[in-house]
């Protein structure tokens, strides 16, 4: 049997907007912040994983360089990773490879970014970078327009509604106003009607039914699941992992809406010795209020077609039958740029770990990871436990 492996200590600097902290500083506050929370000197450190910085400072492949020093660690292993929104899951499955090899004992997770505004040339910058050179830039690729595509496709194929969309974005603010880390948590509580009224973006999306740009970051320490408990009463074991990457562009062949988590949900499952049934909340990558309905279903939490029918009948909401994105998610906790895959991980840690404050969850035994990078490209699910 493989050795336990588990998430020691979680950290989440509060989102924001951080104008006078590039990057790079971002990267240093999120260190400092984590110090200073855990029980942890940086000699206990001896794995350090990150990703490229890209925020206004430029692309910095070599940001862990500058970590190091920071830290005043000698790590044994080193590695930067870029999978997007779904880097950060990917970095718990490395760490828990080189614990289990021998490199490491204790690796440190830490993510950092910056968001540019969609209307300050965000959305067709990261487009760019994600699209077909041939097939799609020429056009203009623009990434709610993007998203819009396949969101059009489910819509179509489900018969859903506006209001099913919606009523995602009313649940999302319903958890940020339990969670004082949440950029939404001092605003009015949502409506249908409010999401349905806020302006046009892009077909099918209105402005409330888009994530919020922000700046932030967050870290985890993943160790040995005996080790973990040196350092917090409940660790948060890593019980399955699952990682898929069915497609490089929208332009490559295949149905946009059977995306990667129908193949890494099931890898996570299988080796968690789990299924759907056994999980009791979920954190799932929200930068549009129509991805957790298609990953409710893809992940198999809701049958094919009962995502829109579960979400309004209150499923995910605050004393649902299956919590999700207990923090306020993308929607209104805030989308931290390069950052944001990561909040989905602390937030996971903090309710299995059962420190999440205020939106805590009551059965928080087993949680549910999942997230993405590109435009829905790159996909991994990990399911955390309080017990290995």
């Amino acid at each position: 049997m493989n050795e336990p492996i588990a998430i020691a200590a979680a950290y989440e600097l509060t989102p924001g907007r951080y104008p006078e902290a590039d990057d790079v500083a971002l990267f240093r506050a999120v260190l400092k912040g984590a110090l200073r929370s855990w029980s942890i000197r940086p000699q206990d450190v001896d794995g350090l994983l990150t990703h490229p910085s890209g925020g206004i400072s430029g692309y910095n492949p070599y940001i862990h360089t500058g970590l190091i020093s920071e830290l005043g660690i000698t790590p044994t292993f080193v590695e930067t990773l870029n999978l997007g929104g779904a880097t950060y899951l990917s970095m718990l499955d490395h760490a828990a490879r080189a614990i289990r090899a021998g490199r490491a004992n204790s690796v440190l997770c830490v993510s950092a970014g910056k968001f540019m505004k969609p209307s300050g040339g965000g959305g067709s910058l990261m487009a760019g970078a994600i699209s077909d050179l041939d097939l799609e830039v020429p056009y203009g690729t623009f990434i709610p327009a993007l998203y819009g595509l396949i969101a059009s496709q489910f819509i179509e194929e489900r018969n859903l509604r506006p209001e099913d969309m919606a009523r995602v974005a009313v649940s999302a603010r319903m958890w940020a106003r339990l969670n004082p880390r949440a950029r939404m948590h001092k605003a009015a509580q949502l409506t249908v009607q409010d999401v349905l009224d806020s302006r046009m973006i892009c077909t099918p999306f209105r402005y409330l039914d888009c994530s919020v740009p922000s700046d932030g970051g967050g870290a985890v320490l993943v160790t040995r699941g005996a080790q973990a408990r040196k350092w917090t009463k409940q660790p948060a074991y890593l019980l399955g992992y699952g990682e898929f990457h069915p497609r490089g562009t929208l332009s490559n062949d295949g149905n946009l809406i059977e995306t990667g988590a129908t193949v890494s949900g099931p890898q996570a499952f299988q080796r968690a010795g789990m299924a759907p049934r056994d999980i009791q909340l979920a954190q799932l990558y929200d930068a549009f209020s129509i991805t957790p309905l298609l990953l409710l279903e893809n992940l198999g939490l809701c049958a094919q077609g009962e995502a829109a029918s579960f979400v309004q009948r209150g499923g995910i909401d605050p004393g649902g039958v299956l919590p999700v994105n207990t923090y306020g998610g993308l929607l209104s906790f805030g989308h931290t740029g390069d950052a944001c895959g990561m909040s989905l991980l602390t937030e996971a840690a903090f309710q299995v770990m059962g420190t999440a404050g205020p939106n805590q969850v009551q059965q928080a035994d087993r949680a549910l990871v999942h997230a993405y990078g590109g435009m829905m490209f790159d996909h991994a699910t990990a399911i955390l436990g309080r017990e290995a």
